[in-house]
């Protein structure tokens, strides 16, 4: 099959870079031409424009960092909805707002186009093992044309239902008890730190004590390696102000969730928005005027 992959970032490259390996004829784009090279160096084709990918591919994936760089790619003169024709269908794996799925499942289908939620969760490790996690939904039709696609490099595909919206929530419902649920451990942690607390008979209580039950990411945290990140922390913050989002949208009060944003919105502030999400530690830290030992992974 000849598909599209549009954003060819961490998560895009490793989905193009497995569709080549499965055999697949794969068109790329990139709105930087550099970030595609090596996907072309290694036989993919490179398209100009959105546009050119739409015209000469009939599924097209897309995976961009939020709802504005989707727009980007969807609209205008050079965008997808200029080259497609009816029929053809947009996979999107980025993670966007609820609204902003199911509106662009509607100005796609008024184009007689047809759009799959498909936002994802696992990582380029994921990607590169065979066991990324794909949350869909849209019309079935859609989902049938691009399971033999998805199955290249997932492990399971969650159908759930033909409502363009769902896919995201449930990526949105994930990433909020992922990013916010090791707060509270950091900030434990730096208070522990500032009243001069030794940090290794600290982890040994906690490791013999409930808190253990609660502390998933502790290692990734405590070990301050957070240079060349997998998930940055201004991608994290952009979830999480999502699934605020939706939660206004629906009237759903997410105090606790709102206020371990902050620490993410900090974090950007403070200029850690490159770094691992784990960086909020540091955020944490600066506010305490206090620096939590490293430990080793």
């Amino acid at each position: 099959m000849q598909v599209g992959v549009i954003g060819t970032g961490t998560m895009g490259a490793a989905m193009a870079g497995r569709l080549l390996a499965a055999g697949h004829e794969v068109v790329v784009h990139d709105a930087r031409p550099e970030a595609a090279a090596p996907l072309v160096e290694a036989g993919a084709a490179w398209a100009a424009t959105p546009a050119e990918v739409a015209r000469r591919c009939r599924v097209v994936l897309s995976s961009l960092p939020g709802p504005a760089e989707v727009e980007s790619v969807c609209a205008g003169d050079n965008g997808l909805f200029a080259g497609a024709r009816p029929g053809d269908l947009h996979v999107g794996t980025s993670t966007v707002s609820v609204h902003f799925a199911r509106e662009l499942a509607a100005r796609s289908a008024a184009r007689g186009l047809r759009y799959l939620d498909a936002p994802v969760s696992g990582g380029a490790m994921g990607i590169a093992a065979g066991t990324l996690t794909v949350m869909a939904s849209g019309e079935p039709s859609g989902l049938a044309d691009a399971r033999p696609v998805l199955e290249v490099f997932s492990g399971r595909i969650f159908d759930l239902g033909p409502e363009p919206g769902a896919g995201t929530l449930a990526k949105l419902v994930n990433n909020a008890i992922f990013l916010c649920s090791g707060l509270i451990h950091q900030e434990a942690v730096v208070l522990a730190a500032k009243a001069g607390m030794d940090p290794a008979r600290l982890d040994e209580v906690l490791g013999a004590s409930s808190a253990k039950l609660y502390l998933p990411l502790e290692k990734l945290t405590l070990s301050r390696q957070w240079e060349n990140p997998f998930f940055t922390l201004a991608l994290a913050e952009k979830d999480v102000a999502l699934a605020l989002e939706s939660a206004r949208a629906l009237a759903v009060p997410m105090p606790v969730v709102s206020a371990a944003h902050q620490h993410y919105l900090r974090g950007v502030a403070n200029g850690l928005g490159g770094k691992l999400f784990a960086a909020t530690l540091a955020a944490i830290e600066a506010a305490a005027a206090v620096e939590v030992p490293a430990r080793g992974r």
